[in-house]
């Protein structure tokens, strides 16, 4: 393999949203919320100053993930809609996405990156701690989905 890290592009857009719809219809149901994210980037992530990185194997969009700018409470940014095609998970393609989402987070200007999950997403977990994120809590979430929320500090 060799993976490399691009911005997003619209021509992405198809592909960014068939991934997450992919694994949000494996365990769960796709959100109105998720929609809004899926179906228009452009304006609900990176207009407002978000960014969208993707994951490419040889032409092939194998992974995606998202910074979304948050503008109340005191995170900066929500790591979200992170996916990994199946044919590619358990080849550290998470972690290196993920680590280069943090990494542009750290450019915008970030302090503190927050995520929303589920703990059935064990490997999806493992990840996010492996990353150096930690468990909080009381923070209001449009997600029925979500049972757990994590922060990391930069």
């Amino acid at each position: 393999m060799a993976i490399k890290i691009e911005s997003y592009k619209q021509q992405y857009q198809a592909t960014f949203k068939a991934l997450n719809i992919q694994w949000i219809e494996m365990y769960f149901t796709v959100e109105e919320t998720d929609l809004k994210a899926l179906d228009h980037p452009q304006a609900y992530i990176l207009d407002p100053g978000g960014a969208i990185l993707v994951a490419v194997n040889h032409g092939e969009i194998v992974g995606v993930c998202a910074l979304i700018k948050i503008e109340e409470g005191d995170h900066d940014f929500e790591l979200a809609k992170m996916a990994v095609s199946p044919a590619y998970q358990g080849k550290g393609i998470g972690f290196l996405l993920g680590q280069s989402i943090i990494e542009k987070a750290r450019q915008l200007g970030s302090k503190k990156l927050y995520l929303e999950s589920n703990t059935a997403l064990v490997p999806a977990i493992n990840l996010y701690k492996k990353l150096g994120f930690q468990e909080i809590s009381g923070v209001p979430t449009p997600y029925a989905r979500c049972n757990i929320q994590m922060e990391l500090f930069l």
